[in-house]
């Protein structure tokens, strides 16, 4: 008998919600259900101060799903956001850390943001990635663009990763770079159609309960724009500085600015920005032209008294690097393409922020 997404929503319908007193279901308890096969995905979203309350509710809701006929995997976590939990009044018991909190064994995280999409972001910080990676140092990656998650591709990565504990999340690796993506958990032509307190409790499992090992580095696709993803990231995690990434376009860098004053006004060091797409060479006649104008970057930086940190050219073999799964720096790595990436690399290094 093969598994459906109803027959797996009325085993959850068994399952009581013990705040509303109705089942995990029609309460809204139930978020983000994904049959896919014989595996199945799902979330809990609560209030995080009922966490112990719904363990063994999440226990249950697993049990029921996993009873089914032709059921495999069953991936279930907690998640949820509150707003300003009340006192705790217990005697002897530690506070809750407040603030900024360090990822265990992660020596600095480094923003790779932008204002706007398509300016090539995610290109940008798997490249950047690499050439840490070439420059000896311990990288991580975490693809915190939710919505368009394309760091799998870009670094030949696949598979579902392993939780040996259901807590603990064993992220993935290729071309040195220690990886974790929401699009691991999904379907690459699946939407993940999430509200704000969804997109919180994500990025928290994926920077606190991804098992990282230790790092020198770890680098943060954002997705574009200042949202809720931005304003998380700088306020449960030390952040080392942010990079900002953009086209020479006037458009473009209107948004830029406004990514540079979100992190500004969230006591995060810009260290830089970098003009993607900056130039354009014919393969065949070698002719340059600037097809989004050039040097627009450049000058932003200046007048943002923030460092120029590379003009990366628009080239196919950057596209078809990142498309084919092995980044400009891997599958090219004495290309000029490539070595605009490794001196941003080294400039980073040179920073102490890398």
């Amino acid at each position: 008998m093969a598994l459906t997404r109803e027959s797996v929503l009325d085993a959850l319908k068994t399952i009581k919600d013990p705040v509303s007193g109705q089942d995990i279901v029609s309460a809204g308890v139930t978020r983000g259900l994904n049959v896919e096969g014989n595996a199945v995905r799902f979330v809990l979203e609560i209030d995080p101060a009922k966490a112990k309350l719904y363990e063994p509710v999440l226990d249950a809701a697993k049990g029921a799903v996993s009873a089914l006929d032709g059921a495999g995997e069953v991936s279930a976590v907690l998640t949820g956001h509150s707003a300003k939990a009340p006192p705790d009044l217990k005697a002897g018991r530690k506070a809750e850390p407040q603030g900024p909190q360090r990822v265990p064994g992660v020596d600095h995280i480094i923003a790779i943001a932008s204002g706007k999409g398509g300016v090539g972001k995610s290109t940008v910080s798997a490249n950047i990635a690499c050439a840490l990676a070439a420059e000896g140092r311990r990288v991580g990656l975490l693809d915190a663009d939710v919505y368009g998650p394309s760091q799998p591709r870009m670094l030949g990565v696949s598979g579902r990763p392993a939780s040996p504990d259901g807590k603990t999340i064993l992220p993935m690796r290729n071309h040195g770079v220690t990886m974790m993506s929401l699009g691991l958990m999904t379907n690459e032509d699946q939407a993940v159609v999430w509200r704000g307190p969804m997109l919180m409790g994500a990025l928290q499992q994926m920077l606190m309960q991804v098992q990282w090992g230790a790092l020198d580095v770890l680098l943060v696709d954002l997705p574009p724009g200042t949202g809720d993803v931005q304003m998380t990231l700088a306020q449960k995690a030390v952040v080392d500085g942010a990079v900002i990434v953009s086209t020479p376009q006037d458009v473009a860098l209107l948004d830029a600015r406004k990514g540079i004053d979100m992190f500004n006004q969230l006591n995060v060091p810009v260290l830089g920005m970098i003009e993607n797409m900056s130039t354009h060479i014919c393969s065949s006649c070698g002719h340059e032209e600037h097809v989004f104008g050039h040097g627009g970057v450049a000058a932003e930086a200046e007048k943002m008294g923030v460092p120029l940190l590379a003009e990366v050219p628009l080239h196919i073999d950057i596209r078809l690097a990142a498309d084919g799964g092995a980044p400009i720096v891997i599958s090219k790595p004495d290309s000029a393409q490539s070595q605009a990436f490794r001196s941003v690399a080294r400039k980073l290094i040179e920073a102490g922020v890398a």
